[in-house]
């Protein structure tokens, strides 16, 4: 069991500090959100709308853009965003109110932009599929980006629905080391069963892809060309690469977890990715250079 550590909150006037370590215990929220379609004009993002049934992710990956999401609700970067989760139960009666709309133009909505819509929630609560089954009834097309092997529970409405009007599956894989990708994101599933999953959904006939994300240089850069050949072995059919963000506390989470996980590493990939930002850790204007 780790250790509850997360960057202190900007948000917060005070700190609090424990004597001892506290350990990490998962707490799952239920909640009736407000709206669920999300609108972004993010440079470095590929797509404008958006649905994030969970909040918080139990795969935990270090580099993970959304953790400071989690500083909003005044919880913590770091393992609060593995830690303190929330499903959202009307999610996809809020969807279909929402594409009910006559100023709806029918684009595409991304399933995952803060959160693994098939994280391992969604086995209970469903609500991913109840989403989906949302835009195949409006004939609404959609896109999945997960590292999930869950997804291949909902293959038969996948393809009910690319069918009707589109639903490209993406697996998000950055490593191909499975020990490094253990020690980055340690919840997520092996690269090995995720490659299995992707060669299952293009054998059901869907359009399917691999997200080589975040490539961080001096960690997983010279791994690309063997990534591509594996998804392609497994019958991905075009690949999409993004390079690592790390707004905020973000960097401190990662750079903390890179120094504990890869030592030897850490100095000469903090040095890469200044170099690619710029100096920075991140820039939020970087898909403009």
């Amino acid at each position: 069991m780790r250790a509850t550590d997360n960057p202190d909150n900007p948000f917060h006037r005070s700190t609090c500090t424990y004597d001892e370590q506290q350990p990490v215990h998962r707490h799952v929220r239920e909640e009736h959100a407000r709206s669920i379609l999300n609108s972004n004009d993010s440079p470095d993002i590929p797509f404008r709308w958006s649905v994030n049934p969970y909040r918080g992710c139990t795969h935990g990956c270090a580099y993970c853009y959304a953790r400071r999401t989690h500083e909003y609700l005044d919880r913590g970067a770091g393992t609060d965003f593995e830690s303190f989760l929330t499903a959202k139960l009307n999610a996809a009666e809020l969807l279909e109110r929402a594409l009910a709309r006559r100023s709806w133009q029918r684009e595409r909505i991304a399933f995952s932009g803060v959160t693994d819509c098939y994280q391992p929630l969604e086995a209970k609560y469903r609500i991913t599929r109840a989403c989906l089954e949302v835009c195949r009834r409006l004939a609404n097309p959609a896109s999945i980006v997960t590292k999930s092997t869950l997804v291949l529970r909902d293959i038969d409405l996948l393809t009910n629905l690319d069918r009707i009007c589109g639903a490209p599956v993406l697996l998000s894989i950055a490593f191909a080391d499975e020990h490094l990708a253990r020690l980055i994101e340690p919840g997520a599933p092996p690269p090995r069963a995720r490659f299995a999953a992707l060669r299952r959904l293009r054998e059901a006939g869907l359009p399917v892809g691999v997200l080589i994300a975040p490539v961080i240089p001096g960690l997983n850069d010279r791994s690309i060309p063997t990534l591509m050949q594996q998804a392609a072995d497994c019958g991905a059919q075009w690949a999409a690469i993004t390079p690592v963000r790390l707004p905020g506390h973000v960097a401190d989470v990662f750079l903390a977890r890179l120094r504990t996980s890869c030592p030897d590493a850490a100095a000469h990939v903090e040095q890469r990715i200044r170099e690619m930002r710029g100096g920075r850790l991140n820039n939020p204007n970087s898909a403009a250079e």
